[in-house]
This record gives C-alpha cells, structure tokens and sequence, in this order.
C-alpha cells in the first residue's frame, strides 16, 4: 500500500471530522455570481472525472452562459501534455501527478503546477449482479490481475473456484477487464492493488470508465474496477480487505473518509499558476464554483463524495497572488 493513498484519506478524516455520509459539508458557501467573468476554458485529463467537469461546466455556464467550456477526458496520463503545451487550463486527474511529469512541467516554466483536491472517490471492484462472490483482499486482486504477484500469492487465479467459489462457479474461467495505460485508474491500481506489479495480458483494457462497467455488466464472469460513481443497477461492488482475514469493507463514503477502504483517493484538477501572480479570473471563479454547496452537490449527485470547507478553504489559498 502506498503510504500517499492511506495519508490523504486520513486528512479527509481529521478535516472533515464526523462527517461519515454521503452529506456536504454544512459551512461550504452558495456560489456567488461575480461581474465581468467571460472567455474559454479547456479541460484535458481523467476520463474518471469526465462527468464530474461536464456537470461542474454545465452549472458554471448557468451562471455564466457567455464562458465557453471544452472537456476532453481520455486518461489521466494526457493532463501534464496538455498544461505544459498550453492547450488546456485545467487537466483533471485521478491520479497523483508523478515525479517525472513535473519535472517536465517545471523544465519548461520553472515552477511546478498547481492542484486542488475537489472529490473523494472510492475505486471499486465490480462484478456481474449474479456473481455471489462476498469479499475480495488485494492478494486476492493481485493474483487474478497480475503476472508478477508481487503481494506474495502463492499461485495464479484463473478461475472462480481459485476465489471460493463453489457449483456451477467454480470452473468458470475470469473475465478481466480494466482501463488502458493512459488512464489514472490504471495506474492507481497498478500501484496499489497490483503492489506496483505487471498487469496480465488478459485484462481487456477499456477506453473509459463507464465502458468497464458496462463489460461487467454483459459479461457474467466478469471483474474489473472503475470509480464507484459508475455503479449501475448490473453490476455490484465487491467488498474488499487488505490482509488476508476477510474483513471487508464496502466502497462507501464511510470507509473512505475513514481510511479504511483498501482503494479510496482524492481526486484532482491540476493547473498552471505562476507564482507571485494571481490565477486568472475565470479558472479563479470556477474552481470557486467547483468548491462550492452547489459544486459539491454536484460531487454526490455523480456517485463521489464530497470535500470538507476545510480542504476548500486550504486549496483554494493556493489562488492568491503571494504563492
């Protein structure tokens, strides 16, 4: 387990405080519209947040119907291109940027980009709706996804007899199917759940985040993962434990803001502010609306869960001029 992913759930905890249900966090403010604000923005980055910015806009523009939004999301991997070439301002990720990408941000501006945490996503494991299968651990995960299995499973799952189950299941081969590497999900749980091993070369990769679900959903002896926001009346999640005693915890916001859920994590919009200056108006009063009662709402109506005023109040200091 990256210590990363446990340290930013628990500073959800610590800021939020009790808040354990899907509830905003009372203290966030109504969105208050300001004169003057027009232009484009345009977003490129995490597919898993595609619905997520194309509601943010949609409120935006109700608000601002001269601004004009683009959003592209093909995968996480295409945010640092598009914030180091210009050709977006905003690149939405559900992964931490990594090491290598801000170097090339930084060898280019000499700086490093700038992020704000706007959601908390619990990635969830899904299966078919018939599939009786009860509780899942990372090795688990690892052995049906891997070809490394670096968690240490001792053997190769192939079928779902090798996960427990028994009658017309237990010779049934695995349908596998994930994100493809451009995506942060991907990686995510590449990291995490395949402890930085190789995926097999059986996993179907999808393009998106929905069309991993649906695959599961036709597919009945199928597994993949995606954002718990994708849930669909087809599908179910599968609880999940880290250790080998089942103790498993399903991917609710409970778990999340708790630090329990093996695979819960921020996620993320990154952006270009040169320090000492202020960040331009219209991304300014966006990420105001994104952080927002009305952005937040917004966070749980699409299946993620919302952050506390606290984490607003602390990304948004990042705006001011003096950073």
């Amino acid at each position: 387990m990256k210590k990363i992913i446990s340290a930013a759930v628990l500073a959800v905890l610590a800021i939020a405080g009790s808040a354990l249900a899907v509830e905003l966090d009372p203290n966030l403010p109504s969105y208050a519209v300001v004169p003057g604000i027009s232009g484009t923005l345009k977003t490129v980055g995490s597919d898993t947040l595609n619905n997520l910015m194309t509601l943010w806009s949609e409120g935006f523009r109700s608000k601002y119907p001269s601004v004009k939004v683009s959003i592209e999301g093909k995968g996480s991997s295409t945010a640092p291109p598009a914030l180091i070439e210009g050709t977006a301002q905003f690149g939405p990720m559900s992964r931490e940027i990594k090491p290598k990408e801000i170097d090339e941000f930084e060898k280019k501006f000499g700086y490093k980009p700038s992020v704000v945490r706007v959601a908390v996503d619990s990635l969830a494991v899904f299966v078919n709706k018939d599939n009786p299968i009860k509780c899942l651990s990372l090795k688990q995960l690892d052995a049906a996804f891997s070809r490394t299995r670096r968690s240490g499973a001792a053997k190769d799952v192939k079928t779902w007899g090798d996960l427990g189950l028994t009658g017309e299941w237990a010779d049934k081969p695995i349908s596998l199917y994930g994100r493809n590497s451009a995506s942060g999900t991907y990686g995510y749980f590449k990291d995490v759940a395949l402890f930085g091993g190789d995926y097999k070369d059986s996993v179907k990769e999808q393009p998106g985040s929905s069309a991993v679900v649906q695959a599961v959903a036709s597919d009945r002896y199928a597994i993949g993962y995606s954002g718990v926001g994708y849930k669909t009346a087809d599908v179910r999640t599968v609880p999940l434990s880290r250790g080998d005693v089942k103790q498993c915890l399903e991917a609710n916001a409970e778990n999340a803001y708790a630090g329990d859920y093996p695979l819960a994590r921020f996620l993320y919009i990154y952006f270009n502010k040169k320090p000492g200056a202020p960040l331009n108006p219209l991304m300014t009063e966006f990420l105001r609306y994104v952080f927002s009662k009305e952005g937040q709402q917004v966070v749980t109506k699409d299946g993620f869960y919302p952050v506390s005023k606290a984490i607003a109040d602390a990304d948004m200091k990042q705006l001011e001029a003096k950073r």
